[in-house]
């Protein structure tokens, strides 16, 4: 057929707009994306909202150290986004909204993100054999 273009297909999207900060959202995103990719399937995270700021390049790989425990070091959230991306190459993609990112200064992501106009998340919804949603409206 001519003008069809054949889609990637992802066995899931998560749709994050929770706050971060406020409760264990992210972690519990992080780690249902990793149950599913155990079960040698695919997804895909949207990130808007304020979640659009853990994947600056200014974070660096690591948290700050802590004064309780100088001895052990802790990923930050972008350095945990670009890990799961690179440890499953072609079946893990973080995705961020260019219109929440532009609208908290989050800019210079990780080059593990992909930034997508939220025009194009009907598309990506389209593309996902289910989506969930995990924060508000």
């Amino acid at each position: 057929m001519a003008g069809f273009v054949e889609r990637r297909r992802w066995d899931l999207l998560i749709v994050l707009t929770a706050p971060p900060h406020t409760d264990d959202t992210l972690t519990t995103v992080l780690r249902l994306a990793q149950a599913v990719l155990d079960q040698g399937r695919s997804v895909r995270i949207w990130a808007c909202g304020y979640n659009t700021v853990l994947t600056q390049e200014s974070l660096g790989d690591k948290k700050p150290g802590n004064l309780l425990a100088p001895d052990r070091e802790h990923p930050s959230a972008a350095g945990l986004v670009r890990r799961l991306v690179s440890d499953h190459p072609g079946r893990v993609s973080w995705i961020v909204c260019t219109a929440c990112s532009a609208e908290r200064g989050a800019a210079h992501h990780v080059p593990e993100v992909r930034l997508r106009s939220v025009a194009r998340l009907a598309a990506t919804m389209e593309a996902a054999e289910r989506t969930v949603y995990i924060g508000g409206f």
